[in-house]
This record gives C-alpha cells, sequence and structure tokens, in this order.
C-alpha cells in the first residue's frame, strides 16, 4: 500500500475544519444543556440555537424563522417532498422533478407514487442540463411542487436555478431545490431565485455529519415531518442536536466568507485536470456541462475499463475517489445520472469522479496525472473488448 494519500471525494464527504470542531466542542461537555428548559444551561444552547439558525439565514439571503434543523440532507428532501405533497392534496397530486435527482429525491417521489400521487421526470440532454421550458410544458392545474436540484453531485452540472423558480412562481407552484452540493460552491439567494424549499447538508461543506436544515419560505404550506416535541417551531419533533447545528452555523458562516477564493482556486486545478487527462488518456470524456458545473467536480468516462476496478488500484496508490458505478455500495447498476445524459451501460460503468477540497494542491493534481494513465492503460490491456477494439 502507498503511502501517500490525497482525497479526492469531497462530494461524498469533507473533514469538519479545525475552527468548527472548536465551536461545538462546548456544547458536547459544560455547555450540554437541553434547548428546552428555561433555566440558564438550556438558554445558552437555545441561544446557540438561534445564532446557527441566523448564520444560515444571512448565508441564503433567508429570515432566521425559516430555517429549519434536521438530521440530514436526505431528511430535509423527504420532508420538502412528502410534506409539501401531502398538505396540498387539494389542489393536487402532481409533482414535477428530473431523471438525475439524488435518490432521497427519487426515491420520495417512488413512495408517493404508491400513494396515488403522479410523478413528471423531466430528462436532461448530454451534459445534464435541465431545459425550463420543458419543465414549464409539464406544469398541470393539479401541479403542486417542482423540484430541481441546485448542482448534480455527480457530474457537478449546475441547473438553471433562476429561470426554473420564475417559471413556478408565475404559475403559483412550489419550487424546492436540494442544494446539497451547491453551498459553498454557489452564490445563492432564496428570494430573488423564487425558492421556495432549499436542503442543505452539514458534512458537504466542512460541517459535521448527522446534521442539515430545510428552508421554508414563510406562507408555505407543509406538514410537520416528525411528531412528538414543539422543537423547531412544531415541525420537526426531537431534542436538538446542539453541536451539530452549532457546526453547521460555523461551516456555512466560513463557507459563505470564502467562497469566491476558494472556488477561483478549485476552478484552477478542475480545469487543468480536465484538461490533462482528456489530453494524455485516449478514449476518456468528460460528463457534465463543460463551465457550468461545480467549482471542484471533474467526471470522466473511460472506455473499456470498470469504474471498481479503477478505484481499487487508485486507492493502492493512495488516491480516494469515486466512480459512476454504483457497484462498491452494493448494486451492480450503473449510475442513474451516466445513463440519464445518454451514456451506455459499459462506458457509465467505467466512470471516475473526482471532487477537489480545500487542502487539494497542483501537488496533488500532478501525483494524479503521474498514477492514472498507467492504471487506466493496465485495466484496458486485461479488457477483451479493448483488445477487439484494436483488432
Amino acid at each position: 500500500m502507498n503511502n501517500k494519500f490525497i482525497y479526492f471525494d469531497h462530494a461524498s464527504t469533507t473533514a469538519v475544519k479545525p475552527q468548527v470542531l472548536e465551536a461545538m466542542l462546548p456544547y458536547f461537555t459544560e455547555k450540554y444543556g437541553n434547548a428546552s428548559t428555561i433555566y440558564s444551561l438550556g438558554q445558552e444552547s437555545k441561544k446557540a440555537i438561534d445564532e446557527a439558525r441566523e448564520k444560515v439565514a444571512l448565508a441564503l439571503g433567508a429570515n432566521p424563522q425559516e430555517i429549519f434543523f434536521t438530521g440530514s440532507g436526505s431528511e430535509s428532501d423527504n420532508w420538502a417532498i412528502k410534506g409539501i405533497a401531502y398538505a396540498n392534496r387539494e389542489k393536487g397530486k402532481h409533482i414535477i422533478t428530473t431523471a438525475i435527482e439524488h435518490h432521497a429525491i427519487l426515491h420520495s417521489c417512488q413512495f408517493l407514487e404508491k400513494e396515488g400521487f403522479e410523478v413528471t421526470y423531466i430528462p436532461v440532454d448530454k451534459d445534464g442540463l435541465v431545459d425550463p421550458g420543458q419543465v414549464e410544458s409539464a406544469i398541470r392545474p393539479d401541479t403542486v411542487l417542482i423540484s430541481v436540484m441546485f448542482a448534480n453531485n455527480e457530474i457537478g452540472t449546475i441547473q438553471p436555478i433562476d429561470e426554473i423558480g420564475k417559471i413556478a412562481r408565475e404559475k403559483g407552484v412550489y419550487f424546492h431545490t436540494d442544494a446539497v452540493q451547491a453551498i459553498g460552491n454557489v452564490h445563492i439567494n432564496v428570494k430573488d431565485m423564487n425558492i421556495d424549499l432549499l436542503s442543505i447538508s452539514g458534512h458537504k461543506f466542512y460541517g459535521p455529519k448527522g446534521i442539515g436544515c430545510l428552508y421554508v419560505r414563510k406562507g408555505t404550506k407543509i406538514t410537520s415531518f416528525m411528531h412528538g416535541g414543539a422543537q423547531e417551531r412544531g415541525k420537526r419533533a426531537s431534542t436538538e442536536n446542539i453541536p451539530g447545528i452549532v457546526g453547521l452555523g460555523k461551516a456555512i458562516e466560513i463557507a459563505s466568507a470564502n467562497i469566491d477564493a476558494y472556488n477561483a482556486k478549485l476552478v484552477e486545478l478542475r480545469d487543468r485536470t480536465i484538461s490533462e487527462i482528456i489530453k494524455t488518456i485516449p478514449y476518456a470524456k468528460l460528463n457534465g456541462h463543460r463551465n457550468q458545473r461545480l467549482p471542484g467536480n471533474v467526471n470522466i468516462s473511460f472506455e473499456y475499463i470498470e469504474g471498481e476496478s479503477l478505484l481499487l488500484l487508485l486507492n493502492k496508490n493512495g488516491i480516494a475517489a469515486s466512480s459512476g458505478s454504483a457497484c462498491t455500495s452494493g448494486s451492480l447498476d450503473a449510475s442513474h445520472v451516466l445513463l440519464a445524459i445518454g451514456l451506455p451501460h459499459e462506458i457509465a460503468h467505467g466512470s471516475l469522479r473526482l471532487s477537489l477540497g480545500d487542502e487539494n494542491t497542483q501537488e496533488d493534481i500532478d501525483y494524479l496525472l503521474e498514477v492514472l494513465p498507467p492504471i487506466v492503460e493496465k485495466l484496458r490491456e486485461m479488457s477483451p473488448l479493448f483488445e477487439k477494439m484494436k483488432a
């Protein structure tokens, strides 16, 4: 095993920043009070929640009372989809989403279809972009929700959220966006973009795991997600995860303050990585929009190889990355996102996602560009399809 370790999987999760951990630590020990109590120890926790809520609201251009803390981005997605659907059944049972959403959205929609709701899954083009015109054409009198992710977690394509939000507002339809990958990478203002609901997950921008939030525009008709206590203004019962909430607040504060410098660095690393891989490795293709993509996202398909083998050999060389194949998670299915942009199964299985982050350097890219070409060549030498192609 190589002693070197380079992490290129920030879209999966990020390390907690030292400043974030420092802010969290007191709430595990001396500031451990329950925020629902009236004595001073509990009120310290309540104040910490309020301050974190203000930080999230400031980052999104929202009001603090519109921020509801959850246990994850997936919970936020589930709440947005099901909460709007159930609360607005008297208007209709039609939902619009896209073919490339995170499974927290797709599986929620599939669940609702079994409950009698109808869902329209809008296709995307070869770059993974949704056509706002198709979204508008899909709206019916009984449409209650449009949900389009802000940026795709696999191929990095950033969607035309402004245009879709404007359409939804004009048509009187609630608009939700899964912004889990976008926070810290894209400037967001929920009011300007006509967003009614927005999902966040702390561990995608150097905050802790197990904490997320859902922005819900004031006046939005949505059911409670969990019942029990009166936490989160009666919308989400459960004793609050104070350290997690504090950590998410600190992380989004840091991400918002450094967004432009952070993104400029990542774009430079990203563009060099894409250009050099495409130039040096034959039969390689970039997935996702070339420019309208997340600053740190590189997703490339290599013909005649299999993604899991590529990941194993990269790991042996000290590089952590992910694949367009879901086989490492116990499924033999190719990525639904890569299939949606038109890749055949065999090429979708040979895709590599590199998601760059704060600690990555030009030296990391140098090392990647040194080890990746011989790994791809080695795997192709073992491929009967590659041998057949050369014959």
